[in-house]
């Protein structure tokens, strides 16, 4: 199987940094689409950056200029560079992604979350 391991959550003041880092591990053969995602409390789960194998990215409204996504596909890794962060960026954080597994196919994979709290 595949697991997807988040980390770099935390506190940060409005105005602040965070950098998100999520890392996959398994038997893949290939990774297509890497994608963060957020959920604050009482809220839906939304999109907040995708990129593409070859290094296509696409991002929610709200994070277009702030937030830049990055991968290495040598390493199976996602990072999300998240910048000038304000309160309303407070939520987990999920990395997702389609993996090919050997002797199993495609399949969609979550990590388990990492939490980004920022303070006004």
């Amino acid at each position: 199987q595949v697991q997807l391991v988040e980390s770099g959550g935390g506190l940060v003041q409005a105005g602040g940094s965070l950098r998100l880092s999520c890392s996959a591990s398994g038997n893949i053969i290939f990774i297509n689409d890497m994608d963060w995602y957020r959920q604050a409390p009482g809220k839906q789960r939304e999109l907040v950056a995708t990129i593409t194998m070859s290094g296509i990215t696409n991002y929610a409204d709200s994070a277009k200029g702030r937030f830049t996504i990055s991968r290495d596909n040598a390493k199976n890794t996602v990072d999300l560079q998240m910048n000038s962060l304000k309160p309303e960026d407070t939520a987990v954080y999920y990395c997702h992604a389609d993996v090919g597994v050997r002797f199993i196919g495609l399949h969609t994979y979550w990590g388990q979350g990492t939490q980004v709290t920022v303070s006004s």
